[in-house]
């Protein structure tokens, strides 16, 4: 199944009408980025939800270093409150460089998340919550509007958030910009630690992607939306994986100093090709088919695509029947 995801650079317009195209294209839900210095996701989610009747939001991936759980569960709520049943919370560590950027250090990220996940869960709940945590501190406070049945997700990448989301979370998203190689080795490490648990948890991943008549203009669109995400160095275990060759600490360099030719030089066609679904429909079209035949996702998430029209495109080649079928 097939959702969409906005990324924070949407006008208030652009994500509206992107809401409405993924509603009428069957999408399950529309995930809502929560990047710093971007647009802001509740507002965003907010305007989503009201220009749509079915579609469900998931506010994604909430930092606990740049918003307090309290406040993320609180926004999770209220939009619950006024469109029941269609919201979803994600908790994510954040983009180190964008937490950096803003004088924030995501420090002891697995107690972290953990804590976020906990105090989030049972102020759904409707639970009056004390609680004494490593990082956080309640005093026996409860939201106004619980309970609200609102699933929690959890982004991860690394082997022991991913089993933290397995073991604690309703869902597990894994990031953008990921290849199907790596989407596997997360799947695996989720299995196990659903295993272990003795349940199961929803699973989707993000897949940047870009549709157009040439490939090459298709892979220059998402060159510097793959660049944000890539020059991560929690990314090098993705790059590894895809076999990409990407010089990570130049490309940091490069986006910091929006040295643009530098980025898109570093960020090739070969590495576009093996972490998004671009080219042209037939090329986004057999590479989606490359995630669907993973197996173990719940969500194939669109992702990084500027505006409804390229939206379009991508949905039209998404939902295409594969070739050589009736």
């Amino acid at each position: 199944m097939f959702a969409v995801a906005l990324d924070g650079r949407e006008t208030p317009d652009e994500a509206r009408a992107c809401a409405v195209l993924a509603e009428a294209a069957g999408a399950p839900r529309l995930w809502v980025a929560c990047h710093l210095f971007q647009r802001e996701p509740a507002v965003i989610a907010a305007l989503a939800l009201a220009a749509t009747r079915r579609l469900g939001v998931s506010l994604m991936a909430v930092s606990p270093y740049a918003v307090h759980p309290v406040y993320a569960a609180m926004a999770a709520a209220t939009l619950d409150e006024a469109f029941p049943g269609r919201v979803e919370l994600c908790f994510g560590a954040g983009a180190p460089k964008d937490l950096e950027a803003a004088g924030l250090a995501a420090v002891e990220p697995l107690a972290t998340l953990a804590e976020a996940i906990e105090i989030a869960r049972r102020l759904f709940a409707g639970e009056r919550v004390s609680f004494e945590g490593h990082r956080y501190h309640l005093a026996g406070r409860a939201l106004i509007n619980a309970p609200r049945a609102i699933p929690i997700w959890l982004a991860a990448s690394g082997p022991r958030m991913l089993a933290l989301a397995g073991a604690t979370a309703d869902g597990v998203l894994i990031s953008g910009g990921t290849a199907p190689e790596f989407v596997r080795w997360s799947l695996d490490h989720v299995r196990a630690s659903e295993a272990a648990a003795g349940r199961r948890v929803r699973k989707a991943s993000l897949v940047y992607s870009a549709v157009a008549p040439d490939a090459v203009t298709a892979h220059q669109s998402l060159r510097r939306r793959l660049a944000f995400v890539l020059r991560g160095a929690h990314h090098a275990r993705n790059l590894a994986l895809a076999g990409s060759t990407l010089d990570q600490a130049a490309l940091a360099d490069a986006y910091a100093r929006e040295d643009w030719a530098r980025v898109d030089a570093l960020t090739t066609d070969d590495v576009v090709r093996r972490h998004a679904a671009s080219g042209t429909a037939a090329d986004a079209r057999a590479r989606f088919a490359d995630y669907r035949a993973l197996g173990g996702l719940d969500e194939i998430v669109i992702a990084g695509v500027p505006g409804a029209d390229a939206l379009k495109r991508v949905l039209a080649a998404a939902l295409a029947e594969p070739e050589g079928t009736a």
